[in-house]
């Protein structure tokens, strides 16, 4: 008799499975041209056949029989290169014989049909053994962008055959409309000012059709993994030869680098598209978690949990990442309800990323919170905000307080926040200020491990939850410089989502997930409409790497705020330079900086000094003009703050 859910996790849960089953070595199809191996961690299997096919789609297969090695894993070695050919195992598990693909497989057909046994060495770009990840300077701006969203939109001048492809990413010289003067893509991002890309999942995932006739019709975010090691095929130019998606991708991530650019990828270990997986298929209810009474645990929101706390789901995510960092040259990694997630994996994970390429090179962090309760096969300490003090200092987590903080509740789009209506929030904006300090009351270690932001992928765009809360577009436009100011004047590691920085609108729809394209797609027009707003994000950016207390990332960075004070929806601090050896020197010598939540323009007492305007409500470069406005301080001096503004003023003379 077939074995029930729970009598499956008695088995895993014996501390004698773990002993005799765990297992470290290399999983996967491995191809150089000395021959190719094939191992399968498949440890209740009484049989497993490799399947070799010369056609990712058709055909009947060649099979081999493999043996098993111990310690669970089915193997077979041949000397022959197999490059290019596709497999897939069959698996015999108490007498029933499945079909599966590998879940260590590193390409594949279209939609996964078959794997795809890669000689990864033949898919390198011309001087990828070259490539190198732009050098860090003071600070970090990570910009989110969905790869078919990026270069979607006819407007955005880029080729028709990339449009909506990794490939679009190595375009250079596009402009509005192919006119050859507002630039678009990747050189808009190099004028932009942000460090980092995060692209959304681009591992293969199960919701859209990549061989369907009009892609136009096809689009998900991509939170529906099937494939944790193989790029998404419907961004490549040809979803039916594996290799090409493989390279295609590489193209990508060197052009990136080359623009000055780094690459981050969205990452779901959380859960898969379905329970019908090659980890389900061979281990069945080894990878998901499930509640006592045997039905799957549904932490995810998404239908089943990932059960990362298990040695060799702990494996599979780790190998994943390391796998992606080291092939296609990655250079962080932002987790999807990280919150389902061991905290011990979470450092393991920046622990093994810290040993192989040097501490800190490779960014890590994530959404500290999960839909729902999970069901832990054993108890774990999860990676939630409560538990963030026990994570390495390097990981960072989405502040949702300052999100809240700035601009209201996501979950109540009516509700207004600091910059549009609350003023009586401006003691959460204190807090917000120094979240990374106590956010939700929790403390944790340093501001590396706060992300400050608006907006991303969920819920509203910044513009649209702005449009349900200020009817006025004028007063909206002020609120949307406003909340920017703020949270790029919050100690932390600035977020965005793409076209935020233009007014960018999903016609108000919050979760957008399998909108079509047209409702999420980058409006490149857009961007020009709103290029006054575009270019005060660029003078905050620009500014912001000037202002040393703003981009310390240390546990002693909550020095550089000095006197924070707030009334009636005004708040003020000073920030000062760190005092370490190694960090440059600011060029004011004290910087201050004030919010103005009101409708009113509002007056506050202006220290001793001289004191040059850097930024207001209109213009963020005003502190690359030697001739901006120099205001004197001192004894009954005073500075106007305009209504629904951020005034930053710099003390003439460096520290």
């Amino acid at each position: 008799m077939a074995k029930t859910p729970l009598a499956w996790k008695e088995w895993y849960e014996d501390p004698a499975f773990e002993a005799e089953y765990t297992y470290r070595g290399r999983l996967g199809a491995s191809c150089t041209e000395a021959g190719t191996s094939f191992a399968l961690w498949c440890p209740a299997a009484g049989q497993v056949t490799l399947n070799l096919y010369r056609d990712g789609m058709t055909g009947d297969p060649v099979q081999w029989p493999m043996k098993n090695r111990g310690r669970g894993v089915w193997a077979l070695e041949t000397r022959k290169n197999l490059d290019g050919w596709y497999y897939d195992y069959d698996v015999t598990i108490q007498g029933e014989t499945v079909r599966t693909t590998d879940p260590y497989a590193r390409s594949c057909s279209a939609n996964g049909t078959r794997d795809m046994v890669l000689d990864l060495a033949r898919t390198d770009p011309e001087g990828w053994a070259e490539d190198r990840a732009p050098e860090k300077g003071p600070e970090t701006f990570i910009w989110e962008a969905h790869v078919k969203e990026f270069s979607w939109d006819r407007s955005g001048g880029f080729p028709e055959a990339v449009r909506g492809k990794y490939l679009a990413f190595t375009e250079r010289g596009t402009t509005l409309n192919d006119a050859g003067e507002f630039p678009t893509g990747v050189d808009y991002l190099r004028q932009l000012g942000i460090t980092h890309v995060q692209l959304m999942p681009i591992y293969d995932f199960g919701s859209v059709d990549e061989l369907a006739k009009d892609p136009d019709k096809e689009f998900n975010w991509g939170y529906d993994p099937v494939n944790y090691f193989i790029p998404e095929g419907s961004y490549a130019t040809d979803p039916v030869h594996g290799e090409v998606r493989v390279r295609e991708v590489k193209q990508m991530v060197q052009a990136l680098h080359r623009a000055g650019l780094r690459v981050n990828m969205d990452v779901v270990f959380n859960h898969t598209y379905q329970l019908d997986t090659s980890l389900q298929r061979t281990v069945p209810w080894y990878f998901y978690r499930l509640n006592p009474d045997g039905t799957l645990s549904n932490g995810s929101g998404c239908g089943n949990d990932i059960a990362a706390e298990r040695p060799m789901a702990r494996k599979l995510i780790v190998d994943a990442v390391l796998y992606w960092a080291r092939e296609y040259h990655i250079d962080g990694f932002r987790f999807d309800l990280m919150g389902l997630l061991p905290v011990s994996l979470m450092n393991e994970i920046q622990k093994r990323l810290d040993d192989a390429f040097g501490r800190g090179e490779k960014m890590v962090y994530g959404e500290p919170w999960s839909a729902g309760p999970t069901a832990l096969s054993r108890p774990e300490p999860l990676a939630v905000k409560e538990n963030f003090g026990k994570l390495d200092v390097a990981i960072a987590m989405f502040s949702d307080d300052t999100r809240d903080a700035i601009k209201g509740s996501v979950f109540n789009e009516h509700e207004p926040g600091f910059i549009n209506g609350m003023c009586s929030s401006d003691e959460k904006m204190m807090r917000a200020i120094k979240a990374w300090r106590y956010s939700s009351g929790m403390p944790v270690k340093a501001p590396s491990q706060i992300i400050t932001y608006v907006s991303a992928h969920d819920n509203q765009t910044l513009w649209d939850k702005l449009a349900v809360t200020t009817r006025d577009e004028e007063l909206r436009l002020r609120q949307n410089h406003m909340a920017a100011a703020v949270y790029m004047t919050c100690q932390g590691i600035p977020f965005m989502l793409s076209g935020e920085e233009f007014a960018r609108t999903k016609d108000g729809n919050s979760n957008s997930y399998n909108a079509p394209i047209r409702v999420n797609r980058l409006d490149w027009n857009r961007a020009f409409q709103y290029r006054g707003l575009v270019r005060y994000y660029q003078g905050l950016i620009a500014l912001r790497k000037q202002i040393p207390g703003l981009c310390d990332k240390s546990e002693d960075a909550w020095r550089a705020i000095k006197t924070p004070w707030h009334e009636d929806g005004i708040v003020g601090f000073f920030v000062t330079s760190p005092a370490r050896p190694g960090v440059r020197p600011c060029r004011w010598r004290l910087v201050y900086i004030l919010y103005n939540s009101t409708d009113e323009c509002s007056e506050v007492p202006l220290p001793q000094g001289e004191w040059r305007v850097l930024l207001d409500g209109e213009d963020s470069f005003l502190f690359e003009n030697a001739e901006s406005e120099i205001l004197t301080g001192g004894e009954f001096r005073y500075v106007r703050i305009p209504p629904v503004s951020v005034l930053i003023l710099g003390e003439v003379g460096t520290a």
